[in-house]
């Protein structure tokens, strides 16, 4: 079976484009040849690995419809993949990628990384008529798979919910990495990913201000490079902001700042030596946290504000904790509960790493592998009746 997946991908830095590489990676080793249609900025010129056969430019309309049309005219490629997220494509909403499915004849499988419950009328138009051209969508959520049913109308026989996948880090030594780092004796807590305004991070440092008096070993580790999007448009206004505020709460012994994009060993390393992982976003809708499933599927225990993802991936407080609220002291609340006790961590960090096993890529990948596999098969039959 030959697919494409469209969407951003890397060298770009952004959490599609690593799903987008992930997922190719673990189809390749499931026995699938992958190609891929990448999305980029027009300001931006990536040098992208020889899988990358087709090229768009976001806000150049006409290579959307011109670009179905060459992956129609493939012997090569049986379906398409199209990760969707309103803000990779051009146009109002990225609505330019209906151009594409509109064009294309091949059957596509769309992956829905942001589901909202209340979306603007365009943003509903948009998902509803991809959904509708596509011959199953994918969520990652029950959640999100009642949203889709009920709010964008997609029948529930074309949804399909398959976990975000987590890479195959490699188990480290807690203590030994806190040695390495200079982090001996201190309870590390971590955030990471790209540093954009929509993190909520400012709630995560406020939240370790109420706490180290009482708890003086806390160190608050924030690894992650600005947004390349952010960054060429406010530059480091946002991580400015953050790191004025960690000295007006005088945190500077207590915050610190990895200012680069992690690659997947750093980023075990960070993941690994982790006590409590924080998810702080404020945006209740959040259909997806990568972020969230890789510390899922490295065992942490995890504290988190209530968003979607977090709702459903923690539920039941067995494998993580959810604040009441986005508040830094509703974060705080559930933060000490896991420092004031650490048998309770660490029956949190059992449970977590128990159910992270089952968010493995190859177990994802294998999902998927039936799913297209199921999608190719029946366009195939209805091309030959």
């Amino acid at each position: 079976m030959a697919l494409l997946n469209l969407g951003t991908y890397p060298p770009k830095k952004c959490g599609i484009a690593s799903f987008s590489y992930d997922l190719r990676e673990s189809l390749l080793q499931a026995g699938s040849q992958v190609y891929v249609a990448a999305v980029s900025e027009g300001d931006v010129s990536y040098d992208y690995p020889q899988e990358v056969i087709y090229r768009l430019t976001q806000e150049q309309r006409v290579d959307y419809g011109a670009t179905a049309r060459l992956i129609n005219a493939s012997a090569r490629i049986d379906a398409v993949i199209i990760q969707h997220e309103y803000g990779i494509f051009g146009g109002a909403d990225g609505e330019y990628i209906l151009d594409f499915v509109a064009q294309l004849k091949k059957p596509y499988v769309l992956v829905a990384h942001t589901v909202l419950p209340h979306p603007s009328p365009n943003q509903r138009a948009v998902l509803a008529r991809l959904t509708l051209r596509a011959a199953a969508t994918v969520c990652m959520t029950r959640r999100s798979a009642r949203l889709l049913a009920r709010t964008y109308a997609v029948p529930p026989r074309k949804v399909f919910v398959i976990p975000h996948g987590v890479p195959a880090f490699v188990p480290q030594d807690r203590e030994l990495l806190k040695a390495k780092y200079g982090l001996v004796g201190r309870d590390v807590v971590t955030t990471f990913g790209l540093i954009g305004p929509g993190k909520g991070l400012e709630n995560g440092i406020r939240a370790v201000a109420q706490l180290v008096d009482r708890y003086p070993s806390l160190m608050y580790w924030i690894a992650g490079g600005t947004h390349p999007v952010l960054l060429r448009r406010e530059g480091e206004r946002y991580r400015e902001m953050l790191v004025d505020l960690v000295q007006q709460l005088g945190l500077e012994k207590h915050v610190t700042f990895v200012n680069h994009f992690l690659e997947l060993d750093e980023l075990g390393d960070y993941l690994y030596m982790t006590d409590i992982y924080l998810s702080p976003y404020p945006n209740r809708d959040q259909a997806v946290s990568g972020t969230l499933a890789y510390a899922m599927g490295c065992g942490r225990a995890i504290v988190s504000t209530p968003y979607e993802y977090a709702l459903e991936l923690l539920a039941g407080g067995q494998r993580g904790l959810v604040a009441a609220a986005t508040t830094p002291e509703a974060i705080a609340v559930q933060m000490e509960r896991l420092l004031a006790h650490p048998e309770f961590k660490r029956q949190l960090e059992l449970h977590a790493s128990e159910y992270g096993r089952t968010l493995s890529w190859s177990s994802v990948a294998g999902q998927y592998v039936a799913l297209l596999d199921k999608v190719v098969r029946v366009h195939q039959a209805e091309v030959t009746a």
